[in-house]
């Protein structure tokens, strides 16, 4: 990983390029974010920098959070990250990380958590197929079939059944950096990008690029 940040998903929209076309894109309002502390080989075994991101009161972070911000000299933040760079020389606790660091055109990978919905059915999470409407068949139609066989008498691992749907980390990989603008602090996107309006997401640069 060469360069990462913390933004927040403001929406999907559109934009058209030189020929016309139209782009869908997500809106990400991505930095400024600072550096609340540096990792090296030396302590911690590895090279790491930790970002923080959006201002929040005093109040509102426990004493050892506190602590943390005062070590790095920095005001508290709501959020926190730690981007495991090759080359973090350039970076010392309390530098800022811009949105301009990330170029129009550039491939990144951005993960988030999705949208939660909650305790649902295997039909509506899985796209199970119903059972028939007809022919003595009932009275619950929404379920799966039989799940299991004979021998061995229980069901296998990872069967699709009703369960937690969402409210997941998801990364997308490869997604295109449409434009940049560092003075509104925002990256577009083209495509969708997990979760809902106003969630967290982090933007590194694509390992598969």
């Amino acid at each position: 990983m060469k360069k990462g940040i913390i933004g927040k998903k403001l929406g999907m929209t559109q934009i058209f390029d030189e020929k016309g076309n139209v782009i869908p894109v997500t809106l990400i309002e991505a930095g400024p974010c600072v550096v609340a502390q540096k990792k090296t080989v030396a302590n911690d075994g590895y090279d790491a920098v930790q970002l923080a991101y959006e201002d929040v009161k005093a109040k509102n972070v426990n004493k050892a959070q506190l602590g943390h911000f005062k070590k790095a000299g920095i005001s508290p933040k709501r959020h926190l990250k730690e981007f495991r760079l090759d080359d973090c020389s350039a970076l010392e606790a309390g530098s800022v990380v811009t949105v301009d660091t990330f170029a129009a055109g550039e491939k990144v990978d951005i993960t988030g958590i999705t949208k939660g919905h909650g305790y649902t059915g295997a039909i509506k999470r899985w796209n199970l197929h119903k059972l028939r409407m007809t022919h003595g068949v009932g009275p619950v139609h929404r379920q799966s079939g039989s799940m299991g066989v004979i021998d061995p008498a229980r069901i296998f691992k990872n069967k699709k059944m009703a369960g937690q749907w969402g409210n997941e980390q998801v990364t997308i990989l490869n997604l295109v950096a449409v434009k940049i603008d560092a003075e509104k602090n925002l990256i577009a996107v083209k495509g969708a990008v997990p979760g809902a309006k106003g969630g967290i997401v982090f933007i590194r640069d694509s390992v598969k690029a």
